[in-house]
This record gives C-alpha cells, sequence and structure tokens, in this order.
C-alpha cells in the first residue's frame, strides 16, 4: 500500500484517480480548494465510494501545501490541480499564472524541502506545443489532417507557448522536468491532450466532450469555436488513471520523461463529428453556431503515444464510441446533477 496525494482530487481527472488508487488498497489523500464547478458533488461521491483524507486548501498557499506534504510524506503525488481554460487564462492571466506557475512552483518546493523522494506526476497540456504552426494541415473527409504526421506529435515537437495558459502550464512543464535534474526528484511529465468522462462537468472553454454531452442531453444547441472540423484524440478516463498507475509503478524507467498521453490515432474525433454521433445516439438534429477561433486553437492535434507505450506499456483500451456512449449514460443517470 502507498501513499498518494492528489492535488485537485475533487476536479473531474482527480476524483476519477482518488478513487481508482483508493479501490486499488492505497492511502489516498486529495487536496483541493473546491473552487471548480462540480468539486463539491464530485467529493461527496467520492465519500461514497471510498476512503481518503481531505485537505482543503489552495495549491497557491506555499505554506500549507508544504504543511500537508510534510505531514504525509507520500510516495507518490499526482499534481492534477490547475486552471484549465484557455478563454480564463486570457480574460485573468494573473490567476492564471498563480494557480498553474506558482502553483507547481510551492508543490515542487514542497517536495524538495519536505519530501524529496516522493514521486511527482505532473499533469501538463498539448497547449504547450501551441499552434504546430510547423507542421501542415489539409482538408481531408470533412475535417483537418496533419498533412506528415499520421501518426500525430511526438515529445521532441517544439514548445510553442500560445495564450497565457499555454504560459503558465508551460512554465511549470519545465520546472518539474528542472527540478528533477536539479534535486533528483524522481517527477515526469504528462502532456495530456482531451480526457473526457463521468464526474467531467464541461463547458464552452473546456471539456468539449462532456459539454457537448451534457448540452444537447437537456436539449440544447450548441456553439463551436472555429469550423467544427478541428480534431483530437480523446481518452476516456479509466484508460488515464491505469496510465497514472503503470507509469508510477515503473519510476525506475519513467523519471525524467515526458509523455504524451491522449487517445491516440485510434480515437481521431473532430467536433463535428461528434454533434453527429450525439443526433444518432438522441435522435434529432443538434443545432450548431460557429464563433471565432480561440487563440492558440489548434486545428489538429493528436497525441503520438509510442513513447508511453514502449516505455512502460501503456495504450488506450476504451474507444471513442464506446466511451463517449458510457459518458452519455453517466449524464442520463444523474440528470440533478446538471441543473
Amino acid at each position: 500500500m502507498k501513499t498518494i496525494l492528489v492535488t485537485g482530487g475533487a476536479g473531474f481527472i482527480g476524483a476519477n484517480a482518488t478513487r481508482h488508487f483508493a479501490q486499488g488498497g492505497h492511502r489516498v489523500a486529495v487536496l483541493d480548494d473546491l473552487s471548480r464547478r462540480g468539486s463539491p458533488e464530485n467529493l461527496e461521491w467520492l465519500r461514497g465510494e471510498c476512503a481518503f483524507d481531505f485537505h482543503r486548501a489552495d495549491v497557491r498557499d506555499a505554506d500549507r501545501v508544504e504543511e500537508v506534504v510534510g505531514a504525509l510524506r507520500p510516495e507518490v503525488v499526482l499534481h492534477l490541480a490547475g486552471q484549465v481554460a484557455v478563454t480564463t487564462s486570457v480574460a485573468d492571466p494573473r490567476t492564471d499564472f498563480e494557480i498553474n506557475a506558482l502553483g507547481t512552483f510551492n508543490v515542487l518546493e514542497a517536495l524538495r524541502k519536505a519530501s524529496p523522494e516522493s514521486i511527482l506526476l505532473h499533469a501538463s497540456t498539448n497547449k504547450v506545443y501551441g499552434k504546430l504552426e510547423n507542421l501542415e494541415v489539409e482538408l481531408r473527409d470533412g475535417r483537418w489532417a496533419f498533412a506528415g504526421k499520421p501518426e500525430g506529435v511526438a515529445e521532441d515537437q517544439p514548445l510553442d507557448f500560445h495564450s497565457p495558459y499555454g504560459c503558465s502550464k508551460g512554465a511549470a512543464d519545465q520546472y518539474v522536468r528542472d527540478y528533477g535534474r536539479i534535486y533528483d526528484i524522481p517527477a515526469f511529465v504528462f502532456r495530456m491532450s482531451c480526457q473526457y468522462g463521468p464526474r467531467q462537468f464541461g463547458n464552452e472553454d473546456q471539456g468539449w466532450v462532456a459539454h457537448f454531452v451534457i448540452a444537447t442531453e437537456k436539449g440544447h444547441g450548441l456553439n463551436i469555436f472555429g469550423d467544427g472540423k478541428q480534431v483530437r484524440d480523446v481518452l476516456y478516463i479509466e484508460d488515464l488513471c491505469r496510465a497514472f498507475e503503470m507509469a508510477t509503478a515503473q519510476i525506475d524507467k519513467t523519471k525524467g520523461e515526458i509523455f504524451n498521453i491522449g487517445g491516440g490515432r485510434a480515437n481521431v474525433l473532430s467536433l463535428n463529428e461528434l454533434v453527429a454521433h450525439l443526433g444518432e445516439l438522441q435522435g434529432r438534429e443538434i443545432p450548431v453556431t460557429f464563433g471565432d477561433w480561440r487563440p492558440g486553437d489548434q486545428k489538429v492535434y493528436i497525441s503520438n503515444v509510442a513513447h508511453a507505450k514502449e516505455c512502460f506499456g501503456w495504450e488506450p483500451t476504451i474507444s471513442k464510441r464506446e466511451g463517449v456512449e458510457k459518458l452519455l449514460d453517466w449524464v442520463r443517470a444523474n440528470p440533478t446533477l446538471f441543473g
């Protein structure tokens, strides 16, 4: 049994990770300030699913973070807390910076001072690669596609921080790598694509798969930023939790590494394709309006997940169709969560 600290443990990914590890027999502690929509509900749900310790704290509070880390001295830290929306970062860049960059720095300092032997998995983002303007894209079969990278973006893609969100996450990403080198903290980074699944309360700014499912199930139309032909590789939350477990269990292989984590080529989905799939499942035509592209939006992002497979044996197992239908089943089973 390991002691595992999950920052942002009442968020979508954090709540699922907390349940995954707690039900696997580990002692799990959640650090969360419950500020994000859905977090209080996720915390209550968790209390009915598994045993865990809860520490209400903000990662911007360095003293409090160090206090929790020092008291627990966890074998593993999953650093999942963060500000997650590009549009929010543009509207309020200071808060975005303080949560993502300074918050991560506070976690690193707490580990350096109080628990340097702890394994650290840092949740980064594909947005550190920017708009991928050096990669040629083309319209193919009604959606955008890479002209010359069919397997997707690998970890050697140059960094190019577009938007305050890309900058704050990119700074955190690089701090984690350097603290691993300088202070020998066993740390590694997941640069993650589009995760989705139960306990996700998506909106127009972030969590688009869940937002589409929830909005259309409530009978609403959709507003899409861009032309809807943009493509992402989508990853169901159960597959992500398996990746967390496999990578932290093989720290001798993953220490110091960067991994692009997503659904990969097999789970590529355009926004328009998801709208069409939901229309089939719900038996209606879903009205859609289109708005301007957002800063830093990529027409195509597909994770090349070969490095994760080669290094620690992970690859996605849940198809995009199966995952979307599982998410829809959860939304239908919990109508009171969505007003």
